[in-house]
């Protein structure tokens, strides 16, 4: 499983090198290729592409104009790129994603079980100190047993 916080950097060509606390079992667990997208356009996910290819097994159970189906789609399909890990460890994350989530410099690698969640470091600080834990989310974890 992805977990944990890693700090990692996005160049001014886009490329975002992997962590190597995550390369490492992604590559022997899942391989080199990758889905790069966000649902919210606030953060960039990568997906191992035969994690990716299983959620999309699942949506394609969904009729074609299931509205939930659509909206997901529609997002992750604009932000969308499949990519490949260069000699260097890094993937390419599109433009038009870097700009949506403020891409750049040093970024915040958070470990998603079993994606990568890529965050600007002031998104993310925002992100936690505004979306405080409810009595609701301890009880939903209590009944998960967490």
């Amino acid at each position: 499983m992805l977990r944990g916080n890693a700090t990692a950097t996005v160049d001014d060509k886009g490329r975002f090198k992997v962590p190597a606390q995550y390369r490492d079992y992604i590559e022997e667990t899942w391989g080199s290729d990758f889905y790069v997208t966000s649902f919210e356009g606030e953060s960039v996910q990568i997906y191992p592409l035969p994690v990716w290819q299983e959620i999309e097994e699942k949506l394609a159970k969904l009729p074609s104009q299931h509205p939930t189906k659509k909206k997901y789609l529609d997002r992750t399909s604009y932000y969308g790129h499949s990519t490949s890990l260069d000699k260097s460890g890094r993937i390419l994350i599109p433009a038009l994603l870097r700009e949506s989530a403020k891409m750049a410099g040093e970024v915040a690698v958070l470990g998603a079980l079993t994606y990568l969640d890529v965050w600007n470091h002031a998104l993310i600080k925002t992100r936690l100190e505004t979306q405080t834990v409810t009595n609701e989310d301890k009880e939903i974890l209590s009944q998960l047993g967490i």
